[in-house]
């Protein structure tokens, strides 16, 4: 099939020295997704998170042909696996190395309307198993955790330059972890921290003995608050959801796969409003605002994978998938 591939930021895939670039890449509710979703032939989609490609291959073959396919993402090594997918795909697709938002605001501007868009939040199996990207606290590594490895922001300015309050806040909002103040202290007296198993040592040091066991890896919440801070990932994700709906034609529909609680309910949140009818006062008779819904909810509660997917891949075992299928323009309603 004919492809393209722009790059909107950053630089070639060969210039972001990504040493190791994971081949082996299970989507996570596949399945789940696709049915939800329901993609037809000749329709377009656009995967808002290619990573590995795993779920645009499975809308590729069902939109065939005549459909094509918008992959986003901005990680280079992302752009690099899309290649290998391009040459293969069976319907139309075409690359834009960028972040979500970025590339939805460039979609807006060239009048695409596709049927269905699609977000894997997080970040991807291959950017974990890439050790020396550093996202992991399971190898030691350079204190990284870029998506994109040309932004001037990294974990180590993160962790070595930003005020201890600043520090405490981050891992605190968007770790949930109740022992942020502590950590940032211990973090703060270490300094410089290097490399990822200094900063996992230093998280430990702050934390009881009697709490590192029960709530799985002692340093999963900060590794996690550092990198979504690093990532701008809940900001990003704020101006996506309605970039993404504006786009969407009546009939299209929106899904999008989450992994911790911060993504989930922005995702829930927005997708409920959407869906929500008459906002009156409840103590009101009758409704007086004549408001009605955007969005049918395709998925009235979280699709969870089941046993068989976590004992395949445990990575999958916070993920939950929200959709809705879009009913109505917002000017109809005037």
């Amino acid at each position: 099939m004919a492809t393209a591939t722009h790059r909107i930021v950053g630089s070639l895939a060969e210039s972001a020295n990504l040493s190791y670039v994971p081949t082996e890449h299970e989507p996570v509710l596949a399945i789940e997704l696709i049915d939800v979703l329901d993609p037809k032939p000749g329709e377009t989609f656009v995967d808002c998170t290619f990573g590995g490609g795993g779920h645009s291959r499975l809308i590729s073959e069902r939109i065939g042909s005549e459909g094509e396919l918008i992959a986003v993402d901005r990680d280079p090594a992302s752009e690099e696996r899309w290649s290998e997918f391009a040459s293969v795909a069976p319907s139309r697709t075409r690359f834009l190395r960028a972040d979500f938002v970025a590339a939805l605001e460039g979609l807006r501007g060239e009048g695409v309307r596709p049927n269905g868009i699609v977000f894997d939040l997080g970040m991807s199996s291959m950017q974990v198993d890439a050790w020396e990207r550093g996202f992991s606290y399971s190898y030691d590594a350079p204190l990284d955790m870029r998506m994109d490895p040309t932004q001037s922001l990294s974990a180590a300015t993160v962790v070595n330059d930003w005020p201890q309050d600043r520090l405490a806040n981050v891992i605190r909002e968007l770790g949930e972890e109740r022992r942020a103040g502590s950590i940032a202290r211990e973090i703060v007296k270490r300094r410089p921290i290097k490399t990822t198993s200094q900063l996992v040592t230093a998280i430990k040091a702050a934390i009881p003995p009697s709490e590192r066991f029960g709530r799985g890896h002692p340093a999963k919440r900060s590794f996690q608050a550092i990198r979504i801070a690093v990532n701008g990932e809940l900001d990003a994700l704020d101006h996506a959801l309605p970039l993404a709906w504006a786009l969407l034609p009546t009939g299209g529909r929106l899904g999008a796969i989450s992994f911790h609680s911060l993504e989930d309910r922005r995702v829930k949140r927005y997708l409920a409003d959407r869906a929500r009818g008459c906002v009156c006062p409840p103590e009101l008779p009758v409704c007086v605002c004549g408001h009605e819904p955007e969005a049918e909810l395709l998925t009235k509660r979280a699709i969870a994978p089941g046993p068989e997917e976590i004992e395949r891949n445990p990575r999958a075992s916070s993920a939950h998938l929200r959709a809705a299928l879009k009913i109505r323009e917002e000017e109809d309603a005037g």
